[in-house]
């Protein structure tokens, strides 16, 4: 066994707008299959409104020899819809999804014959069977949509129940939260693997505009650090390795069954973690 698969590793993409990101993601892709991904995975636009580069991105990787997970969202979508792109999927050759409600774009009101991912995941495992390993979405520090902690654990519970095999959580930077979220499913008798989301800090601004959209909790201590460096992103950048390897390493050590990294499409960051876990 190489070292860096001493535990299941995962990282994610989002598809290029334009030939030059695509050519650039291209030079990234290559530099992060060294640490031997067990996938890698590809994000879907609201209301996949990047549906046609999620794919296109998904077929490179397989061309390149890589295990590509296609997220795929349900929001606003029909049954016959969602079954014509299981089929292109499965005729790719995927063989793993990440399963998700999804986002509306903007201006659109609700619709579609999905409510929730649950009703996704259940659709997906009654038409191809076991043809797909499914991912679904945890959220240690709940959904910022959700009505409380409980009702979220709750829906995270129904979409196992549904038939996911595993899940990726949302990115945080307290691993109580994520403890927590595992022995409280497990209380529930959920007990498929949760890999914990890792998002490398690299920018302060980008970082707080994420985290303030998806509802992610960025600690006090963090967030006035951040602030305090102002605009020395060198100080920026090693400060966000050692937080994010020293979370890394509690959760790993903590029993964590993998780690899933958000790229962003960069490849230093991660790479750089990775090395200090002596991947």
């Amino acid at each position: 066994m190489t070292e860096a698969a001493r535990f299941p590793l995962s990282i994610e993409f989002f598809p290029p707008k334009t030939p030059e990101g695509a050519e650039k993601l291209r030079a990234v892709r290559q530099q992060l299959y060294a640490l031997k991904p067990e996938f890698c995975s590809v994000t879907f636009g609201a209301g996949g409104s990047t549906q046609e580069g999620t794919f296109g991105t998904v077929r490179d990787m397989l061309a390149e020899g890589v295990s590509a997970a296609s997220h795929f969202s349900c929001v606003g979508a029909t049954r016959d819809g969602v079954g014509a792109q299981l089929a292109t999927l499965k005729a790719m050759g995927v063989k793993r999804l990440v399963a998700l409600r999804g986002d509306l774009p903007s201006g659109f009101g609700a619709g579609g014959e999905f409510q929730y991912a649950s009703d996704l995941v259940a659709f997906i495992r009654r038409e191809t069977g076991d043809s797909f390993h499914i991912e679904v979405a945890a959220y240690p520090e709940m959904h910022p949509q959700a009505r409380s902690p409980e009702s979220d654990l709750q829906a995270f519970a129904t979409k196992v129940q549904a038939g996911a095999d595993s899940a990726l959580t949302q990115y945080f930077y307290n691993a109580d939260a994520y403890f927590r979220f595992v022995a409280d499913a497990n209380a529930l008798g959920v007990t498929v693997p949760v890999v914990p989301g890792i998002m490398p800090i690299g920018s302060s601004s980008q970082l707080l505009r994420f985290s303030d959209a998806c509802g992610a909790e960025i600690p006090r201590w963090i967030r006035l650090r951040l602030q305090g460096f102002g605009d020395d992103s060198e100080s920026i950048k090693a400060f966000g390795l050692d937080v994010v390897t020293d979370l890394c390493e509690r959760l790993l050590a903590g029993g964590a069954p993998g780690l899933h990294f958000y790229s962003m499409n960069q490849s230093a960051a991660t790479m750089e973690i990775c090395q200090r876990l002596s991947l």
